[in-house]
């Protein structure tokens, strides 16, 4: 018997359709992977089994847990099934999170609505939830708030959460999307042992295929609200049969579109592939020169009396990237990348060493046509956007650098039309744009003044493969066309690899290896490196040579 049948399940919201004839089953103990781009329906499907459909949507079909039909269920019914028999990991941790709450009291909470336990009890049961997880006592004390812990321990609690009254079913929603690949590993791990340990069904929500690849025993491709091929993991990657199925692996491993693609695309322009290795070259002149660069940050006394300790977050890094060059930096979180990104850009000052751009030392008095020279695109687009102002507005931001032409809105309508878009989108607000948009947007801010370096932060760690490989062939493109170099700083070694020359390895503030990026990848030398290639996800070799299933 199924733990979880879906059948015919239709959302409508007021007259868009939503999800259209799903059909899914899970049995106890079982991993199966849902997948597909943002907007195909994904995390629809997973807020019809919690009973957690926004208001006015209308709903037909069957949704049965442990043979219970969910669909109609009174509200008071269904608050008794969350958590005591289905528990869900949302996405982000801080979303489901009480910032004002300590981690023992949320879990606690969550033991004594639904097992009616005294709070000295619930707070031990907490203990070896969290214990569970790997926050153990005393390094992590049910004392400590969700502000206190770092990306993967927040996931961690939030897991605890889930699991604190061991329902059967678990979904977790894009649970490591944000997260470096080694933490990454560790919560893919935890969640998989915690699902064969208490025999709970698990849905896996992700539109990372290598993830699905590694974990999953079944997965179900969703594109537009339907399931469009479903099957065993090996089988159903070795020979995909859907049209849009072959789309995204194609996407995952980066290998180029066939010129004709279907009627599966969606509407937005697909833009060409484009040969990273090809594209990526230095023309010998170094543009960015970092020498022995320290930033160091004094930490609190750990008592009255002592000395700050201090945090060397840069210690002594050197390197070059040249002119046209695609350059990797890559590390996990807590290493040193984003502070050594906000001293390039000139954000944050050092103890000790320098940066250059070109002539140019990198300080507060460096001349504002020189600053210009170097632009950044950041992970959440929509977060360093103003809501409040309009595309065009929002993609001019730069010229304040360098005095606003008198044909700017022409030059806006030029950098729209280059990343893809068109130039009447610059009426637009921010929010009227998909995520992949919003980043074709981020890119077209960056771009506006010609500058010779784009720092890109994570820019494409939140997008879906298909969007995420159109963006990838976009700035492939772009360097084709305007000679500019590029900063890779991710987490994605499948992306650095894909798009980089070279890499650099970056741990606990210093560079510890660093080479040709291929080389790098198939020979590390360093430890770490082979620990940072070791935990990232990957489709196995043998699944993708058949060249036929992607043709």
């Amino acid at each position: 018997m199924s733990l979880l049948a879906l059948d015919a399940l239709s959302v409508r919201i007021g007259a868009r359709p939503i999800l259209s004839e799903v059909a899914l089953s899970l049995a106890p103990g079982e991993i199966l992977g849902l997948v597909g781009e943002s907007g195909s329906g994904k995390s629809m499907t997973a807020l019809a089994v919690m009973g957690l459909l926004p208001e006015g949507a209308r709903v037909t079909g069957s949704v049965r847990l442990d043979g219970r039909e969910v669909l109609g269920l009174p509200e008071a019914a269904l608050n008794r099934m969350r958590g005591a028999e289905a528990g869900m990991i949302f996405q982000e941790p801080m979303t489901a999170l009480n910032p004002l709450m300590s981690i023992g009291d949320q879990v606690a909470e969550v033991l004594r609505i639904h097992g009616r336990m005294s709070r000295a009890e619930a707070l031990e049961v907490a203990r070896e939830r969290l214990d569970r997880v790997g926050l153990t006592a005393p390094r992590f004390p049910l004392s400590l708030y969700p502000h206190e812990l770092s990306g993967g321990q927040r996931q961690r609690v939030a897991i605890a959460l889930a699991i604190a009254l061991r329902p059967k079913l678990l979904i977790a929603d894009e649970p490591t999307t944000a997260l470096d690949v080694t933490t990454q590993a560790e919560v893919l791990r935890l969640i998989a042992g915690l699902a064969r340990d208490e025999g709970m069904g698990l849905m896996l929500i992700t539109h990372d295929l290598a993830v699905v690849a590694g974990m999953a025993d079944r997965v179900a491709v969703m594109q537009g609200g339907r399931i469009v091929e479903a099957g065993p993991t090996e089988a159903l990657f070795r020979a995909p049969k859907a049209p849009y199925t072959r789309d995204l692996l194609r996407a995952a491993t980066h290998r180029p579109a066939p010129p004709s693609q279907g009627e599966y695309l969606n509407q937005e322009k697909d833009q060409p592939a484009f040969s990273w290795q090809k594209y990526s070259k230095s023309d010998g002149s170094a543009l960015l020169t970092v020498e022995t660069a320290t930033r160091i940050y004094r930490l609190p006394r750990p008592s009255p009396l002592a000395p700050h300790p201090e945090l060397r977050a840069v210690d002594g890094v050197s390197f070059t990237l040249d002119a046209g060059e695609s350059l990797g930096l890559v590390g996990e979180s807590g290493c040193g990348k984003s502070t050594l990104t906000r001293a390039i850009l000139g954000l944050d000052p050092l103890q000790g060493g320098a940066i250059r751009l070109g002539d140019h030392l990198v300080s507060p008095e460096m001349p504002r046509a020189a600053r210009a020279d170097v632009q950044v695109v950041f992970q959440d687009p929509y977060g360093s956007f103003n809501p409040r102002q309009r595309v065009e507005r929002l993609v001019a931001e730069p010229f304040h650098l360098t005095g606003r032409p008198t044909d700017w809105r022409a030059r806006v309508a030029e950098a729209l039309r280059e990343v893809g878009l068109d130039p009447a989108d610059g009426r637009r607000f921010i929010h009227e744009f998909s995520g992949g948009q919003r980043q074709r947007l981020a890119i077209a801010r960056a771009l506006i003044i010609r500058p010779k370096l784009i720092v890109l932060d994570e820019a494409v760690s939140a997008l879906d493969v298909r969007v995420r490989a159109q963006v990838l062939d976009l700035l492939a493109e772009l360097q084709a066309r305007h000679g500019l170099a590029y900063l890779f700083i991710s987490h994605d070694l499948s992306v650095v690899r894909a798009v980089t020359s070279r890499c650099l390895i970056m741990q606990a503030g210093r560079i510890v290896e660093e080479g040709p990026t291929e080389a790098l990848f198939t020979a590390p030398h360093h430890e770490y490196t082979r620990h940072l290639l070791a935990a990232t996800p990957r489709i196995p070799a043998g699944w993708m040579t058949e060249e036929e299933s992607l043709s």
